[in-house]
Formats: structure tokens, sequence, C-alpha cells
């Protein structure tokens, strides 16, 4: 993420109108906003996924609910879903961590919890500072999700 001042102006993505300040999304942002990874735009069938959960927040206007499917015998990630009500960073966010925990077969749960938000962040190639919150809520719907797997919800 590249502050802007006057002189790379052109290359704003996104500006406060009142105060000017803007920022320049990374090419990764954009990529996974305008086409994102594992996104599940209908409700699944009873029995598709093992857990469900959601987190979020109507007053910041992010809310995410993610779904997994977990291999009985590898106990790997088999598949994980997501639907992200949110802003470009939320939206990034949550498609790159799901790529993140599915990636290469999958993850184990145990090592998809050590994902952090920094390291979203960083495949993300960065976000506005007003905007690492939305990193952050990936890392908590997941872990709500997990937390639903374990206990049967």
């Amino acid at each position: 993420m590249r502050h802007i001042n006057k002189k790379n102006k052109k290359d704003i993505n996104v500006a406060n109108k009142f105060t000017g300040e803007g920022w320049v999304y990374s090419a990764t942002v954009k990529k996974h906003f305008f086409y994102p990874k594992n996104l599940l735009l209908k409700d699944p069938k009873p029995g598709d996924f093992d857990a469900e959960g959601m987190v979020g927040s109507p007053a910041c206007g992010d809310m995410m609910r993610m779904w997994l499917k977990i291999d009985p015998k590898t106990k790997r990630i088999k598949k994980l879903k997501w639907r992200t009500f949110g802003c470009a960073s939320a939206i990034a966010s949550t498609s790159m961590f799901s790529v993140m925990a599915t990636e290469k077969g999958g993850m184990t749960i145990d090592k998809a919890l050590k994902i952090r938000p920094q390291d979203i962040l960083k495949r993300l190639g960065g976000l506005p500072e007003r905007k690492i919150h939305c990193s952050v809520l990936a890392d908590q719907a997941f872990r709500k999700t997990v937390e639903n797997y374990f206990h049967g919800v």
C-alpha cells in the first residue's frame, strides 16, 4: 500500500472527498476483490459443510460468514467457503484467507489457526491503515467457524 501525495494522484484508487487523503490498492487486493476465490453466493444445502460461523458488526458494515468441510481421514480443510458483506478490503482479505487455508491440499485446522491477520496483509501486499481491521475479521470468522465445528453447532 502506498500513501498518496499530489505527485502520484492519478494512481489513487480511493480518496476521501473531505481530506483528499487517498491510497492505492495492490494488484493482489484488486484481483481478490474483483475475482474473489471460494465465494459462496447461495446458502449451502444441509450437510454440505461440517461447520458454519459468522462474525462482524452491522455498525461498521462488515459481516463475514464462513463454512468449512474437513476431510475426516486427513483432518485437512477440504473446502472453505465464505460470504462477506463489506468493503473491498474485507472481501479481498476473506478471499485471500480462504486461498491460504486451502492451497496445497488444504491445511489442518491447527495450522490454519496459526494464520494471523499480518500474514493475510503480507499476501495481499498491504492494506490502508484504516482497513487493517478487515483482515482481522477474516481471522475471527475462521476461529468462530472452527469453534462451532468442535462444538457441533
